[in-house]
């Protein structure tokens, strides 16, 4: 028995190597790009005549919200482009998928902005990774605001697209934030959901239990105490190849070695959980009345909350959900094929209805 269990740590470590070799050829190394971009073929300099990058602060509700805005090749202020709002994944950063996705679109003539989540990332805020709904969905609102007055920006032709737990703050922004004229999301993951009865509905059993922890957890913080958090903030190879695989696993792969960023982390305040398990992306999802695009891997083990929030989004006036055929969750972050699939398909969602 111990010499098949050793067998089995072993293929499991193994294939963590081969993922990890898969995709390393994608990334970019953020210590050597300028902008701290760790995805491939991320922009290097500003070039006339081509994609640029505009690293921007702003303030939302007293918050330095650090963000990247991205402008197409024939940029001229005098003109007038169509906008994407693009949300990033939980513990992800703009410089990481969200950013990929942004340059891809404003190399098809978008003016695109990416930004930090506040209290996450390069954006201001204490406590550190604070992850509560209103505020990720404040967030979204912020940069419609702040892209709305950017030179050359067409108001009126505003879209977002929401990545991973970006994806379900798009959805629920758009619900009263008719600004946003088309909205797509991309594996898109239900974070109330998940926080309140587990993944795949693993913790339903233990619901009350984790709320009596959270509030102590508050209470401790609000008494000057140490502020507790929830999730990892590294991982082990070793932890890798004993996480079972899908989400986390490949998650843990592209988020701590192939497409690490400094800035980037799975942790959380436990006192967040206080308002997440109270949250869901899909409460009055009838508000969202706006065509909508929702795009996920055919393997995707997060798919059940696309389909789920796809059925309840009946007053959509148009709607879709496209599958990526083979793609997992995380695939669709960086692998080429998918990115590509995906972008084609944004292509001409956002061309029709913006």
């Amino acid at each position: 028995m111990k010499k098949l269990t050793s067998i089995i740590a072993l293929s499991m470590s193994m294939a963590v190597t081969e993922t990890v070799t898969a995709q390393t050829g994608q990334q970019k190394d953020g210590k050597k790009n300028p902008y701290t971009l760790v995805y491939e073929g991320a922009i290097t300099g500003n070039v006339k005549g081509k994609v640029n990058i505009h690293p921007v602060t702003y303030q939302l509700n007293g918050i330095t919200i650090a963000a990247n805005v991205y402008t197409p090749a024939s940029y001229y202020a005098s003109k007038k482009y169509p906008a994407v709002v693009v949300a990033h994944p939980n513990g992800g950063v703009k410089e990481q998928t969200a950013g990929l996705y942004a340059q891809k679109l404003a190399e098809l003539g978008y003016i695109t902005i990416a930004a930090d989540a506040a209290y996450q990332g390069a954006s201001g805020g204490e406590p550190r990774h604070t992850d509560r709904p209103a505020s990720r969905t404040e967030d979204i609102h912020g940069m419609a605001d702040y892209i709305a007055q950017y030179a050359g920006v067409d108001a009126n032709r505003l879209g977002v697209l929401g990545i991973c737990g970006g994806g379900g703050y798009a959805l629920k922004a758009a619900q009263s934030d008719k600004r946003f004229k088309a909205i797509a999301t991309l594996s898109m993951f239900n974070s109330g959901e998940v926080r309140r009865n587990g993944f795949k509905n693993t913790q339903l059993a233990t619901i009350q239990e984790r709320l009596q922890q959270a509030s102590a957890a508050r209470a401790q913080a609000a008494a000057g105490g140490k502020i507790e958090y929830m999730g990892v903030s590294s991982v082990t190879d070793e932890q890798i190849a004993a996480t079972p695989a899908g989400l986390y696993k490949e998650g843990f792969v592209y988020y701590y070695r192939t497409h690490a960023h400094p800035n980037s982390t799975f942790l959380y305040t436990k006192s967040s959980l206080l308002d997440l398990m109270t949250w869901d992306a899909t409460a009055s999802i009838e508000l969202l009345d706006q065509p909508l695009l929702m795009i996920v891997g055919s393997e995707a083990d997060t798919k059940y909350m696309s389909d789920e929030a796809f059925s309840k989004a009946t007053q959509s006036k148009k709607k879709e959900l496209f599958l990526l055929e083979g793609a997992t969750h995380i695939e669709t972050y960086w692998k080429p094929v998918y990115v590509s699939k995906a972008v084609d398909k944004l292509q001409s969602f956002f061309f029709e209805n913006l």
